[in-house]
């Protein structure tokens, strides 16, 4: 007896302002589909501008899923989107129609379709004394403790190189050691038909620039002023830490001119896309197509 068809998911990821979005959404008016968003900041209803949310009209064309369900008070884990994105994906599998996820979070994709490891919750203290230490002694330390991971990470890289000494200091096993036991992800039960789409890095980086000043000039400082007086919204959420709204408050506060806040909100988009393009020219299947939003449309009509 053959083997019965999965269910198909679209995936259209890439950095910030490559147009994913757009391009999902016309996607989903082709396929009949249901967009669902794999974006980080864009699950927080408090940043629709800073966020880059499609707009109102964009989600009266085709169902919009996940965009703006969290509370700016509450932190969304990649555990608990890839939770909500699952019972997502089943939903429009039930109804008949096609999932197609967007967004640049790699570690919600990942998270989704290859599951989560097991680690622990790491003591801390141990946590404290990892991310107090300059990166260059993190290196050398996690190059004692985990050659490996050592070898794999880039000296420099103060987050991932933390995560990975702390978490073989509180455990005693490395951090692949815990991922070789990832669970609950969907990738084994779709079809997934992905694309990321990697255009021109200088294109991209004018486009987030010119972005980011329509935000400031278009509702994104009003934004920002409206989370700061949130009272139940405390100074290390997730949502305050989003790229655009450092910067503003800053200019709310009367510290920088409006100038030079959205300089350094534009270098820090620039930056993340810079980190994002990376990310997906490395870490991504094989069989996924990177391309520019014009061939991934033709990519797209053959096999969805």
């Amino acid at each position: 007896m053959p083997t019965p068809e999965k269910p198909k998911l679209a995936l259209i990821a890439g950095p910030t302002a490559s147009g994913k979005s757009a391009l999902a959404i016309e996607l989903a008016e082709r396929i009949g589909g249901v967009v669902v968003n794999a974006d980080a900041s864009q699950v927080y209803r408090d940043l629709r501008i800073l966020s880059a949310r499609p707009t109102h009209e964009d989600e009266a064309r085709v169902p919009h899923r996940l965009f703006g369900h969290v509370d700016g008070a509450k932190a969304c884990s990649a555990a608990s989107w890839a939770a909500d994105a699952a019972a997502e994906v089943r939903r429009a599998h039930a109804a008949g129609r096609v999932p197609v996820l967007v967004g640049g979070t790699g570690l919600y994709l990942r998270t989704l379709l290859d599951g989560i490891a097991p680690v622990p919750e790491i003591d801390a203290d141990i946590r404290a004394s990892v991310r107090a230490l300059p990166v260059a002694q993190a290196h050398a330390a996690l190059a004692r403790a985990d050659p490996a991971a050592a070898a794999r990470l880039a000296a420099r890289d103060t987050t991932r190189v933390a995560r990975a000494l702390e978490v073989v200091r509180a455990t005693g096993r490395t951090l692949a050691a815990w991922q070789a036991e990832r669970s609950g992800g969907i990738g084994d039960t779709v079809t997934v038909r992905g694309v990321v789409l990697l255009p021109d890095r200088d294109a991209l980086f004018a486009r987030c620039d010119a972005r980011l000043a329509a935000m400031f000039d278009d509702g994104g400082m009003e934004e920002v002023a409206a989370l700061l007086a949130r009272e139940d919204v405390p100074g290390d959420a997730p949502v305050r830490r989003a790229i655009g709204v450092s910067e503003i408050a800053a200019l709310l506060a009367g510290v920088v001119d409006r100038d030079t806040a959205l300089s350094a909100a534009q270098q820090a988009t620039r930056r993340y896309a810079k980190r994002q393009y990376t990310w997906f020219r490395h870490q991504i299947p094989s069989d996924w197509l990177r391309c520019t939003a014009t061939t991934s449309q033709f990519y797209f009509t053959e096999t969805c």
